[in-house]
């Protein structure tokens, strides 16, 4: 069994009135669902499944009925992936009670939702009594075809553009004054030190890592920038979402004169709103573009040793050629990244394509400016079809990850 919280991601910036409407309807919304996953977990920590069940019932009768995507800016995948993980754990329930009909019905709901972790579903021994049933062998093949990484590699190639796009990407001079402030303010000379340009790339990365903890269900209120998001952690004691600690540590490599971009990863699902955001970061060392995650103090090489670039990292999990995750990989300091778990699962998913903006720059996101869809860029698939992102799109990555100018 695997328990998943409801994961509330506002993806877009609200005005100040109905942006307090909407926190207190999403505020309320949280504490009735943390209310019964409360009560469900502590049941089944305690071993007592049949208990948990009604819990677990009350929990998806609560996302069949709720209104809370019409007045929030809840999509409605979060929701319907939430109940399919109820679903999975109310299967788990029911096995271990010796209900199976009831256990297998829960777990087609699951399925028929979306279900897809299928290295759980297959291990779980949860479900144990259920593993000879040939709906449950039927409905664990349906999960297989929706893993990740399969998903992935069924992806259509790249294509040329037929129209010819100079490089569009610009990157903020070191010498600007906000950028030296930021270069200054955390004393990024010391903290790079005195090694080549790796050693100092991936001394930027932990310095970031350490100092700026994530939380991916957190949207820090705070100007975009390295500084203020610092400040905005070290005051508040919460941390930041991926996006933000992406655009920290891409403006403390640009202070450096490091060119680097923030990059967003996205699924192919366009109910999937679970991305993830790293950096692109430029070694003049090896004329490449570098694959960064300050979330998990991550980079990625070949079986041979040498930094992988993130365009590198996809077309390696595509032909299932060797990738090798660095030692230090992990979520802040408390759990270890495997390269089974973030690689072959997690970061498969998002893969798929990408979004990042075309200037790099000290806040680059402003609260109090527009942001539009123009300052935006997207690498798909031939044929891809998408519509979450409005901005210009490309399927040719030697204009996406054109070398910097």
């Amino acid at each position: 069994m695997k328990t998943k919280r409801i994961m509330m991601a506002v993806a877009m910036t609200l005005v100040c009135m109905s942006c307090i409407a909407q926190e207190q309807r999403i505020k309320e919304f949280q504490e009735l669902m943390s209310k019964y996953e409360t009560l469900y977990r502590d049941f089944i920590r305690s071993g007592n499944h049949k208990e948990a069940i009604t819990p677990l019932k009350t929990l998806i009768n609560i996302l069949d009925t709720t209104t809370i995507c019409q007045v929030t800016p809840i999509p409605q995948g979060v929701i319907k992936e939430s109940k399919a993980f109820y679903y999975y754990d109310l299967a788990c329930c029911y096995a271990l009670t010796k209900q199976k009909k009831q256990a297998m019905q829960a777990l087609e709901q699951a399925v028929d939702l979306g279900y897809k972790d299928y290295n759980n579903m297959l291990n779980d021994n949860d479900l144990l009594s259920l593993r000879k049933d040939k709906k449950y062998q039927a409905l664990l093949a349906e999960v297989k075809n929706r893993r990740p990484l399969g998903i992935l590699q069924k992806s259509a190639p790249y294509a040329k553009d037929s129209v010819k796009m100079d490089n569009p990407f610009v990157y903020q001079p070191k010498e600007s004054m906000n950028l030296r402030m930021v270069r200054e303010y955390f004393k990024l000379d010391s903290v790079a030190g005195q090694g080549d340009e790796l050693s100092k790339i991936i001394n930027l990365l932990h310095f970031a890592h350490d100092n700026i903890r994530h939380d991916g269900s957190n949207r820090a209120f705070a100007e975009l920038d390295a500084i203020d998001l610092y400040n905005y952690y070290k005051t508040t004691g919460r941390g930041v979402n991926c996006r933000q600690l992406a655009i920290s540590l891409c403006e403390m490599y640009l202070s450096m004169g490091i060119p680097a971009r923030y990059v967003t990863c996205m699924p192919a699902d366009s109910l999937d709103y679970e991305c993830h955001v790293i950096n692109t970061v430029w070694s003049s060392q090896l004329q490449k573009w570098l694959y960064i995650d300050p979330t998990m103090d991550a980079w990625v090489t070949d079986e041979n040793g040498t930094m992988l670039s993130i365009a590198e990292v996809r077309e390696r999990l595509i032909k299932d050629q060797p990738l090798v995750l660095c030692e230090t990989a992990n979520w802040n300091h408390e759990n270890q990244q495997t390269k089974e778990y973030y690689l072959d699962e997690y970061m498969a998913k998002n893969l798929y394509y990408f979004v990042c903006k075309k200037i790099s720059r000290f806040n680059p996101e402003s609260i109090y400016r527009d942001n539009p869809p123009e300052s935006d860029i997207r690498l798909i698939p031939a044929g891809f079809v998408n519509n979450n992102w409005k901005c210009d799109t490309t399927t040719d990555p030697d204009i996406f990850w054109a070398k910097p100018e």
